[in-house]
């Protein structure tokens, strides 16, 4: 299909990702380790009962000028050695308050670089998890990799460890664009490390692209995209380079090189698209791809697919969610509770007290039913508000006023043919997909936004 490239235009405006809702520059300081505690005490008796793990390893042999995320250059070795064992305090500190009848279906290692620190440390803090959670027959036990210090053996030790699911952050194939980003390419050829996975028994394989960097074109892109094809993982993220150089100061380098302009972003986004569909990958959500069989698109299929800061997931595997390491966001049922982002001040505060929680904001009632609605706009593109209401105890009619639904904001939508409206249902259709931001934006009675508050939705 042909994207409609002036309505993405149209609606090209800064607005919320809603990894989760509120979002995260709502989060607020008035939040105590007690705060916390209660918290992931009450967890217990929320849902979904399963559990969700969060490591976060902020540590990065290099830094690339384009990361948005929470890390670090550091490669002194002490300073890594203490941070592993913050870690490890900090899932027992947590273990301690949960049910332990409760069991974990996933786990999630993101940086930073997670596979940068010695496989023993990353082994270490396995171990502690095993031996505090109880885990589910089979979880989801995942990692996200720079295939730059990703070694043949490694990818053998995780799958001892029990990980059977990896990300390559490959961000693109072409070492120019990489150079000007500042990031080292694969140590390997990709489809060795990929071949390798399979002979481990991952069973899933993801590869990671950002479009929108400085020095691609559709010629180069394109070649990447077609790499991609050629190695045939089981997902791709195809994420947009988000610009935001008022939180990432360093992104300011990429702006000297020259940064696609919006018309060329969307360029390089209808390219990806139409190879990737014609080659078989069905599209989920803003920014993912997975084939048919992939649990993703069944997910979907099924109107099961649930969003958190880690990207798509299904709703069977994903549970509260309890992070560990400086910057991590516990994603409770009652609210979210921020790790500091500062690598000294997480170790200093948990050699202390046992806890580094910083900032977080708890959920009201009303808050969860905007989430549920926001969140089945962002994955499952479909809201029927009666299902909602049945899952809160409330009528579809209360559920609107909360979301403060008005028809008159959705009209400029229902014009462009990107949804449609059925009694209590809405469906956003495949151009809409495009634009799902904007159409979520419509669902939040809190939003307000400022200059250099939110990245662009293109």
């Amino acid at each position: 299909m042909q994207i409609r490239k002036d309505l993405i235009l149209k609606y090209n405006q800064p607005g919320p990702r809603y990894t989760s809702y509120p979002p995260a520059n709502y989060f607020h300081t008035d939040i105590s380790a007690q705060d916390y505690k209660n918290a992931l005490s009450r967890s217990n008796d929320e849902d979904p009962q399963n559990i969700s793990l969060y490591v976060h390893i902020p540590f990065c042999p290099r830094l690339c000028h384009f990361c948005g995320c929470n890390t670090s250059g550091s490669k002194n070795v002490d300073v890594i050695r203490n941070y592993v064992d913050a870690v490890k305090t900090e899932i027992n500190n947590v273990a301690e308050l949960l049910d332990h009848k409760r069991k974990v279906s996933q786990i999630h290692w993101g940086g930073g670089t997670p596979n940068s620190i010695p496989m023993e440390l990353v082994k270490e803090i396995m171990d502690v998890l095993k031996d505090r959670f109880n885990f589910d027959t089979n979880p989801e036990i995942a990692m996200e990799c720079s295939p730059a210090y990703l070694e043949l053996e490694h990818i053998d030790q995780l799958a001892e460890m029990g990980f059977n699911r990896l990300s390559l952050g490959i961000q693109d194939f072409n070492n120019e664009v990489l150079e000007i980003v500042n990031r080292d390419p694969s140590k390997f050829p990709v489809e060795e490390l990929v071949a390798r996975m399979k002979q481990n028994g991952f069973k899933g394989v993801n590869l990671d692209l950002i479009y929108g960097l400085p020095g691609q074109t559709i010629e180069n892109f394109k070649e990447s995209i077609e790499k991609v094809i050629e190695i045939s993982p089981d997902r791709l993220v195809t994420f947009s380079y988000a610009h935001v150089p008022w939180v990432k100061k360093a992104q300011t380098v990429l702006e000297k090189v020259g940064i696609p302009d919006a018309e060329e972003k969307l360029a390089l986004l209808e390219m990806a698209y139409g190879l990737l569909t014609e080659n078989g990958y069905l599209p989920i959500g803003m920014d993912h791809y997975a084939k048919p069989e992939d649990e993703l698109f069944k997910a979907l299929v099924t109107k099961k697919l649930h969003r958190n800061f880690q990207g798509y997931c299904t709703r069977e595997t994903t549970g509260q969610v309890y992070g560990f390491g400086s910057s991590s966001i516990a994603q409770l049922d009652n609210g979210y509770y921020q790790n500091t982002k500062s690598i000294g001040g997480y170790i200093e505060n948990i050699n202390k007290t046992g806890w580094a929680v910083e900032r977080g904001y708890q959920v009201n009632k009303n808050e969860k039913i905007i989430r549920t609605v926001i969140n089945e706009v962002m994955c499952n593109l479909f809201v029927d508000f009666d299902e909602v209401g049945i899952m809160f105890d409330m009528d579809a009619s209360d559920i609107k006023k909360i979301v403060d639904y008005n028809p008159e904001k959705l009209v400029p939508f229902l014009d462009d043919d990107l949804m449609e409206i059925n009694g209590e249902q809405i469906k956003i259709n495949t151009d809409g997909s495009f634009i799902v931001r904007n159409i979520a934006m419509a669902f939040d009675p809190q939003l307000t936004v400022m200059e250099n508050q939110y990245s662009k939705t293109i």
